[in-house]
């Protein structure tokens, strides 16, 4: 085991609703990791420290470059489950050397990370996993995509019930990130345009049969999934809305669909159709996103430590093993 793997996991905002889901499930997969709850209200850390076992809380100040805390404390790695608007966490983590994941930036806002990242390659391994669900989409798409031999066309459709914006940071960055991009950036035909949201929306059937009107959101599975698979026209949408499950009464799911059109391996031209659900809402989905892209920046799963570098989720996590962590909480895959 690398010594960056004894070091304390830092999550930040791991006593909000997706943090302290995605803290127990990294304990669930990793029992012995010490982890520390790091956020604002140290009595709700401390709760959440507590029932995990093995780990600690600390307040956290994200007006202070060392975050408020003590100059022994080294950690392996930082998740971010809060917006820094600072992005003094990233420094912090740069400072240290540690591993930093981050799932709150917009495709509009990753300019600072990359240049905080590019004027100090050499300390930290970033993850930007402000993907759709910490890079559920994303690897999804690329797993089923191993059927075909050339992709043209890749839509993904989501739905986030609106009883399942999670605590107040997601609502935060649903609200932000809304009101910030009246555009948006899709490939068509292989080229990236910016297209006006209102009027580029599309319906597509939900899983349940009915139809759904969506909308392009800005996040960063169409630049992921174009420069992994050379696809002409990738797009992805977003309806905040009445999940599936909750129109027949039950409580809320969260649902995305992955069209993939191109040449299948054996010459022929398809479309198929992958449906993926929780029925739980995204908050698992989100957590063991989180949970696999830490496990493998620290090297406890395929592989050494990510070296120091900027990462997207494709080019550090196997698709299939993250697929396969989804089936085990309960995600429902169907191809249509």
């Amino acid at each position: 085991m690398s010594s960056n793997t004894q070091k304390p996991v830092l999550i930040l905002g791991g006593s909000g609703v997706v943090g302290s889901l995605a803290a127990r499930t990294l304990r669930r997969l990793h029992p012995t990791l010490p982890i520390v709850i790091g956020g604002r209200d140290l009595a709700r850390a401390e709760a959440v420290a507590r029932e995990l076992g093995h780990a600690e809380a600390t307040r956290v100040d994200l007006e202070r470059a060392d975050l408020g805390q003590p100059a022994s404390r080294a950690y392996g790695a930082i998740a971010m489950f809060v917006k820094d608007d600072s992005l003094r966490s990233l420094r912090y983590a740069q400072s240290q050397g540690a591993a930093y994941l981050g799932i709150s930036t917009g495709l509009f806002e990753v300019a600072p990370e990359v240049a905080y990242f590019i004027h100090q390659p050499g300390r930290s391994a970033v993850l930007l996993d402000s993907s759709w669900l910490a890079g559920a989409a994303t690897l999804a798409t690329l797993h089923f995509a191993r059927e075909f031999q050339s992709l043209e066309t890749i839509e993904i459709a989501a739905v986030l019930d609106e009883q399942d914006l999670g605590g107040p940071a997601a609502l935060a960055d649903v609200t932000r990130q809304a009101a910030a991009t009246q555009s948006t950036l899709l490939l068509e035909q292989g080229r990236w345009r910016w297209v006006d949201v209102a009027s580029s929306s599309r319906t597509v059937r939900g899983v349940d049969g009915s139809e759904v009107q969506v909308q392009p959101y800005a996040l960063l599975d169409p630049a992921s999934l174009a420069a992994a698979t050379d696809a002409k026209s990738i797009r992805f949408d977003l309806r905040v809305g009445m999940s599936a499950a909750r129109r027949r009464g039950e409580p809320f799911s969260t649902e995305f669909i992955i069209e993939l059109e191109g040449t299948r391996k054996d010459g022929t031209r398809g479309r198929v159709r992958h449906e993926v659900s929780h029925p739980a809402g995204q908050a698992p989905v989100t957590a063991m996103g989180v949970a696999v892209g830490l496990e493998r920046l620290l090297g406890l799963v395929g592989g050494a430590p990510a070296a120091p570098g900027l990462y997207l989720p494709e080019t550090l996590i196997e698709p299939e093993h993250l697929v396969r962590r989804l089936q085990d909480i309960g995600t429902r895959f169907h191809r249509a």
